[in-house]
């Protein structure tokens, strides 16, 4: 979220602005002064552009005059619930599915305080009936009285790193890794029943030998779930055995709000919290060093307005249901993934398909930053997709991406570096992926790729200035 609060007025000609600080001066409330300069009321300038909407529908539909103002504040923010969240519709049904755009609270002269929001694009404004506060970090919920109390740990300490995904832990991957800034490898592990610890131990050892802290996302098999209970107990204490082998870090299952993932039927925030509980538990105790990542979801929409079916949840319902539970107590970094952008990361609109949050990368950002009190962000998946250099169109699930650039994919990446590791929100990002050669008919994994087939890795360069390495 950015917030700003500061002075603002509008009058035309140097008379009206001398008589506007002369009104200013006899005001025995002082007004509040920040170090940057109000807009500049051009058509230009987009916040100037959106206060002006939002002022100009609370004049219309309250019947007040805005046209000096004492004060505003204005955010960026998701709106959970949707722009008409904050507005008493007669009709429910009228409520506009826009999700993500600035608020606006405004003091007037008079001391009367109004609030309005209004989506990217201007199009769609909404004048609130009921003032809202930031969404960006949602207060932490009282959360499930039946699970444990989480056990002390200290690993969220630390500034932003990058990392990325691997297929091979070899010399020439680290080596790109190394061009790009990266600190951090992660890879992906399948837990089966009887498994032992051990089965980590190679990756372990490679990393630390290379310089690397390493993450290993470790999911099961659902279809081993059956008796949660006792699978739960046996999952953890695999994963309390990893952490005793010195892992870094380990997050928690892979998208846990879809029935790939997660048995059908049994797809809900809360049950998914149990587990992320009984593992946090788990690991601390055995090394209170190690980072504790949620499971991230996959981002979508694909379950409608309900939010959940049977067959999964929406992520951004999924991580609200998590939050409700009390799920922060039990992890030190909110797992993410952020894999479907086709505009740089600094984009807040303009996306061909249209407005839906997990478009964007800010609010697919403050989407995982807003119900966890302000726990920080790892991103455990960010990529861009890009076919350039591939002999093969890409699967029509995937056509969104066709044209995507190479330099576009390697710029982007390393806009949304630099955009994390200035906003506080964010600890880790781990790039989807490094070097992975596959490019077939149904998942063109080598399209997100640094490593491209023609040998060459531009995203490595930029990243790489973006991190100073």
């Amino acid at each position: 979220m950015q917030r700003v609060s500061r002075p603002i007025w509008q009058l035309s000609g140097l008379l009206l602005a001398l008589l506007l600080v002369a009104v200013l001066l006899s005001l025995s409330a002082p007004v509040r002064v920040m170090a940057q300069a109000a807009p500049t009321p051009t058509p230009t300038d987009p916040i100037w552009r959106a206060f002006s909407a939002v002022r100009d529908a609370i004049q219309e539909q309250r019947a007040v005059d805005l046209k000096i103002v004492r004060s505003y504040e204005w955010e960026q923010a998701e709106f959970i619930g949707g722009i008409d969240s904050c507005v008493d519709l007669e009709n429910p049904a009228d409520a506009r599915s826009i999700y993500w755009g600035w608020v606006f609270t405004i003091t007037s002269m008079r001391g009367e305080v109004f609030q309005g929001r209004v989506s990217f694009d201007l199009k769609a404004v909404a004048v609130c009936d009921r003032l809202t506060v930031g969404e960006a970090a949602a207060p932490l919920a009282a959360g499930d009285p039946n699970l444990p109390p989480p056990v002390a740990g200290s690993a969220a300490v630390g500034g932003f790193e990058l990392g990325g995904h691997v297929l091979d832990m070899n010399l020439n991957t680290f080596g790109l890794m190394r061009r790009a800034g990266m600190v951090w490898v992660k890879k992906q592990v399948e837990y089966k029943l009887g498994d032992d610890p051990s089965k980590v131990a190679n990756y372990v050892n490679v990393a630390k030998a290379n310089g690397f802290k390493l993450l290993l996302g470790i999911v099961g098999d659902q279809a081993q779930m059956g008796d949660f209970d006792s699978y739960l107990n046996s999952y953890t204490q695999f994963l309390a055995g990893v952490a005793g082998l010195g892992v870094d870090a380990i997050e928690v299952w892979n998208e846990p709000n879809i029935d790939r993932e997660w048995p059908l039927g049994q797809i809900n925030g809360a049950n998914y919290t149990k587990m992320l509980a009984a593992a946090f538990n788990a690991i601390k105790s055995r090394n209170p060093g190690t980072l504790v990542i949620s499971g991230a979801p996959a981002p979508t929409g694909f379950f409608g307005a309900a939010g959940c079916t049977a067959n999964g949840c929406n992520d951004d319902v999924f991580m609200q249901q998590m939050a409700q539970a009390g799920a922060a107590q039990y992890m030190d970094c909110v797992g993410l993934h952020y894999n479907e952008g086709i505009i740089p990361p600094s984009a807040t609109s303009g996306d061909p398909r249209g407005n839906y949050p997990t478009y964007y990368f800010g609010s697919m950002l403050n989407r995982g930053y807003a119900p966890f009190g302000g726990k920080p962000v790892c991103f455990t998946e960010l990529g861009y997709l890009s076919p350039q250099g591939f002999n093969t169109p890409l699967p029509a699930t995937f056509a969104w991406a066709q044209n995507t650039t190479v330099a576009q994919h390697a710029a982007w990446l390393a806009e949304a570096a630099s955009i994390s590791a200035q906003s506080g929100k964010v600890r880790l990002i781990i790039v989807w992926n490094v070097d992975f050669p596959f490019y077939t008919a149904d998942d063109p994994m080598g399209g997100y790729a640094l490593f491209r087939p023609d040998g060459t890795c531009p995203a490595c360069d930029t990243l790489g200035a973006v991190m100073k390495r």
